[in-house]
């Protein structure tokens, strides 16, 4: 008997990164995003599917899919159904997914739990196995990045962004004040320090504090809390970055794929 998909709830640049390994492996891959993604590197993230019906990343196409009772047909096209819906009690009944992967990287605990699906498995800090799912990724930066682990939890949060050639807090765009953002660069684009990348509510501006390349930018016309990111600009210069997995995503996805392998062994399902 066919199994069920793998149901990824998030459909971020990490998650996007765990879709394509596991679709590529030959597992149905199934995502949910929030209606209105928070998603910044959206080259990317499958989150943008939900804004443009459809959003290939790396040679894999996710598409937005309204009923989840059609997820089976876009599978069967080739494609990874991505949901604007949140996870329920009935969505799971109706998927009866073979894994549950919560890829929020929401860095505190969700309602996700163990008994969602025969192997649950959460991204980085917030989650212990075995207690609230079988297995946590490491998603911080360094040796243990990817590292899978059935007892214990992931490092915490530092609250600092990564380190790019010096760069931390500087290279992440963050909202001025709270309302509507206006995109004016597009990602890809080539800056300088002190341009100007968009603006909320049409008064305050956003701006570039480093040179560099816009690596990721959050969807033109959302509405946003102040602080919130909206972007980050990466003092690398190399366009290509914006339009493909990141290493780091690529290390996660990994240690995603061999959990749901392991787990499915031990538990003979």
């Amino acid at each position: 008997m066919k199994k069920g998909p793998v149901l990824i709830k998030g459909a971020g640049e990490m998650a996007s990164g765990v879709a394509h390994k596991l679709f590529r492996a030959g597992l149905d891959v199934v995502m949910s995003e929030l209606p209105q993604p928070m998603a910044v590197r959206r080259e990317v993230s499958f989150a943008q599917a939900i804004f443009t019906g459809e959003q290939t990343v790396e040679g894999v196409t996710g598409s937005r899919v309204e009923d989840p009772k059609h997820c089976p047909t876009i599978l069967d096209q080739g494609f990874i159904p991505v949901l604007p819906i949140s996870i329920s009690r009935e969505l799971l009944m109706d998927l009866k997914p073979r894994a549950v992967v919560d890829a929020t990287l929401a860095k505190e605990k969700t309602d996700t739990y163990w008994g969602e699906a025969p192997v649950v498995i959460g991204l980085g800090p917030g989650f212990r196995a075995p207690e609230d799912v079988h297995a946590v990724i490491e998603t911080q930066r360094g040796h243990h990045l990817g590292r899978i682990y059935y007892q214990g939890a992931a490092a915490p949060n530092t609250g600092q962004p990564g380190e790019i050639l010096g760069y931390t807090w500087e290279r992440v765009l963050r909202a001025p004040s709270k309302g509507e953002f206006t995109a004016f660069a597009q990602i890809g684009d080539q800056v300088e320090a002190g341009d100007e990348i968009g603006v909320i509510d049409k008064q305050d501006l956003v701006i570039s504090a480093i040179p560099g390349v816009v690596r990721g930018l959050l969807y033109s016309g959302l509405m946003v809390e102040k602080d919130v990111k909206l972007g980050d600009i990466d003092p690398r210069g190399v366009r290509e970055y914006c339009f493909t997995i990141s290493d780091k995503a690529r290390t996660i996805a990994g240690g995603v794929l061999e959990a749901i392998l392991f787990l499915e062994r031990q538990k003979n399902v």
